[in-house]
């Protein structure tokens, strides 16, 4: 199967790394901006999937374009402050799943507006009276608030989530609903609208074990929202990645890839009422009840993964486990101590895999390499992780060249540079690219890169081992036959 994957991949067309930018070109519109009305949203049903720290909402609707000629650009709205929380928009046909070249950037950030936008731009224009089904997905961070803000070490958490019973739309929506799905049942506070605002004259929400569903509701103008919230149980950690950084360098000539990833992590979970306690929670652990502290982390690590290593600020983490097979790697660790709501804490994480598995030649082309590994990695948690800012670099051998890369997560930039270490001559090429908002629902995205390794690089550094050696023993020489005594000898008779 693995060379199946790698057969095909030498088959694919790569941008350039210059040309891979996404969504941080916003284009600063005017605060009296409004999105043309060349679309109507003729049904639409919205789904935000709460069973994590963090929603998920997916929009599925059939736009109609009702202007006399074809359009191809429709406009998503976010509140203002909304957006910059705003994490993998992504945009598809829902009916032909595999159309590609949907493209979504922000194009409104103006400070006075009270509204800003995303503009995805399909990949062909659509004629007049004619429809598509687009699926959108997002991501939203840091949107769930634990209510009450303060709980004792023990506890049970809740959450509140906010949102519109309508879905953001810059167009008139002739039909719509809105589906909460929910971890629990356990759900004490639920916004309840009038059955008049329900197009059947239900009850609103209908609720059905936990899913609540909003709607359908009539037609509604370009704008419209109807505020609710919901507040439900959620004793898990809300664990927030400020940053990750992710190094993966190429060795040829060592035959290895090393991967470090270092983050910084806090918990946006309820801050303790009282002093942590650390007798009741090591009474705790006898019965491992539900809590909202950050205990343990699992590491998924790619298969063949050797030389695991795992430090903090004060030192190695010793509470841990590394398993290792050609088939899977897995490295369980436990900080220094729980975190609890507020607290914080930052590690690093590195390891070894084998360069053959997962560089390989391009098809045809001797001196062509191409690459494949995950963007990131990090901790894979049930109740899911956030990050803020993901910057993945990949420091490739000295010498590589014409480097470009491919990967379906959502970038904000990406720059080629030099990085120099250790007996290197001119310097390495890396590529650094950069994502924010990105969730753990992505890590299993990959990162390919294709760059040129010519036959006269690899002899690069022995030449260089070699020269420094020839300049010290020459210095040595020098140095050796150096007179540095005072005055003349005398000779003797």
């Amino acid at each position: 199967m693995r060379l199946l994957q790698w057969a095909w991949l030498g088959l694919i067309s790569f941008a350039a790394a210059d040309t891979n930018v996404t969504h941080e070109s916003r284009n600063i519109l005017p605060s009296t901006f409004k999105p043309p009305q060349h679309f109507r949203n003729v049904n639409l049903v919205r789904n935000i999937n709460l069973e994590k720290s963090y929603p998920r909402e997916t929009i599925n609707v059939v736009v109609e374009n009702i202007d006399d000629q074809p359009q191809s650009e429709y406009y998503l709205p976010f509140e203002q402050g909304t957006l910059g929380r705003i994490g993998g928009l992504e945009a598809k046909d829902k009916k032909e799943p595999g159309r590609t070249g949907f493209t979504a950037e922000v194009v409104e950030i103006d400070p006075y507006s009270p509204t800003e936008y995303y503009k995805i731009t399909l990949p062909a224009v659509l004629p007049p009276k004619e429809q598509i089904t687009l699926q959108i997905t997002y991501y939203v961070l840091s949107a769930l608030s634990p209510l009450p803000a303060q709980i004792g070490q023990m506890d049970k958490q809740y959450v509140l989530h906010t949102f519109s019973a309508y879905a953001p739309s810059s167009y008139t929506t002739l039909k719509q609903k809105t589906k909460l799905k929910l971890p629990t049942a356990d759900v004490p506070d639920v916004t309840t609208l009038p059955a008049d605002l329900n197009a059947e004259g239900k009850e609103d929400p209908q609720k059905q074990g936990t899913t609540f569903t909003y709607g359908p509701y009539g037609e509604r103008e370009a704008g419209a929202i109807q505020e609710a919230s919901v507040r439900y149980e959620f004793t898990k950690p809300l664990t927030h990645g400020k940053l990750l950084e992710r190094d993966i360098e190429i060795s040829h000539w060592g035959g290895n890839i090393a991967t470090e990833e270092r983050h910084w992590l806090t918990n946006r979970a309820a801050v303790l009422k009282n002093h942590f306690s650390r007798v009741a929670y090591q009474q705790s652990a006898y019965y491992n009840p539900p809590t909202h502290a950050l205990k343990e982390m699992r590491f998924p690590l790619t298969a063949g993964s050797v030389d695991a290593y795992f430090i903090d600020d004060i030192g190695n983490v010793s509470t841990s486990r590394f398993r290792t097979n050609t088939r899977e790697s897995n490295l369980e660790i436990k900080p220094r101590y729980p975190l609890f709501g507020n607290w914080n804490y930052g590690f690093k994480v590195g390891w070894n895999i084998d360069v053959k598995d997962y560089v390989r030649h391009l098809k045809g082309q001797s001196n062509s390499y191409i690459l494949k590994v995950p963007f990131f990695e990090g901790p894979k948690q049930v109740e899911g992780i956030e990050y803020e800012r993901i910057v993945t670099s990949v420091i490739l051998p000295e010498g590589a060249k014409n480097v470009r890369f491919e990967t379906s997560v959502p970038l904000v930039s990406n720059t080629t540079g030099l990085h120099r270490t250790f007996m290197d001559t001119l310097g390495r090429t890396i590529i650094t690219l950069t994502a924010v908002n990105v969730v753990d629902e992505f890590r299993d995205r990959d990162l390919i890169v294709t760059y040129e390794y010519p036959s006269s690089a690899r002899f690069m550094k022995p030449l260089t081992i070699f020269g420094g050696m020839l300049v010290v023993f020459a210095f040595s020489w020098v140095i050796g036959n150096l007179d540095v005594s005072i005055g003349k000898k005398q000779k003797t008779a």
